[in-house]
């Protein structure tokens, strides 16, 4: 097997950095990786942590090869990722991305590039995530007996795709106007979670800078799939509010398994995971005390 170039993305946050690389370095496979580091240049000029993490990176061992791009001007996540992903994509054919807050298990890398090599040339698969959520947020039914599933939704965090895949992504929502004017599509597209219609017009209306929505957008229109496993590889330490587009959320923290290698093989769509993932993204209920009270009047006497 030919493994997959790591493409790991960098700015201003030294100790999350540290933290992400130090755990690829564990990963098996690491040692015959090539790492690409993309740090993207200061909104300011002499940013401190900017340089810090540039001198960090300077410092990294453990990989098959470690090869650094410093943009001198800030481009921001979402084209960084759009640049970075195509350069290194297209001389490899596939990639595997992080990002400066993504904490690795032991086999996410094993996990990322047999699942890249078995799910190649299966035209159902958009891409593969090493994240998905814990049991007390998204329920797996018992008696589901694999280690993968099937999503709606790309997972960026920790995730990978392949060339065509790639390059068959419509940046620009060239369609966009019809989509705004179409309710069954945008329904059609929230089957991954209700909020993601609404995200996808916030990117373009310039209010959030996101490619993955964007992605996402593609992978629906192709009417593909994301892989996920059904226990997270990764987790993610920049839910401290130290990222540009990140927050504390209780319901988005994992704890990793390092012991656990998820076997990959040939899956179908499974209706109650795909209900259950949805879920994760529903609005809570909003209850007036005169609608809760009618609710348990019908219960009790009809």
């Amino acid at each position: 097997m030919t493994l997959a170039p790591i493409v790991l993305f960098v700015y201003n946050r030294p100790w999350h950095t540290q933290q992400t690389v130090e755990a690829l370095q564990k990963n098996d496979w690491a040692a015959e990786s090539d790492l690409f580091i993309f740090a993207d240049g200061a909104k300011t000029e002499n940013d401190e942590k900017v340089n810090e993490v540039r001198k960090y990176i300077k410092t990294i061992t453990g990989f098959k090869s470690i090869t650094i791009f410093e943009k001198e001007k800030n481009c921001g996540l979402a084209n960084s990722v759009i640049a970075g992903v195509a350069e290194i994509i297209n001389k490899f054919g596939k990639v595997i991305v992080v990002e400066d807050d993504i904490v690795t298990s032991k086999y996410f890398l094993k996990f990322m590039n047999e699942a890249l090599n078995f799910f190649e040339n299966d035209e159902r698969i958009f891409s593969v995530s090493g994240y998905t959520y814990h049991a007390k947020t998204m329920e797996i039914p018992r008696n589901y007996k694999h280690d993968i599933y099937l999503s709606y939704r790309h997972g960026s965090w920790g995730w990978g795709t392949w060339k065509d895949r790639w390059e068959s992504v419509d940046w620009d929502i060239t369609d966009f106007k019809e989509f705004c004017k179409n309710p069954k599509l945008q329904n059609a597209f929230n089957r991954g979670g209700a909020d993601m219609s609404n995200m996808l017009k916030a990117q373009m209306e310039g209010k959030i800078d996101s490619w993955a929505i964007r992605f996402d957008y593609s992978l629906f229109k192709q009417n593909k799939f994301n892989i996920r496993p059904v226990k997270s590889l990764v987790t993610n330490v920049g839910l401290d509010n130290s990222g540009t587009h990140t927050g504390a959320d209780e319901k988005l923290i994992t704890i990793l398994d390092d012991s656990w290698k998820p076997k990959i093989e040939t899956i179908e769509p499974n209706k109650a995971i795909l209900k259950n993932f949805r879920k994760v993204f529903d609005p809570p209920p909003r209850y007036s005390l005169k609608r809760f009270i009618g609710k348990v009047l019908k219960r009790f006497f009809h």
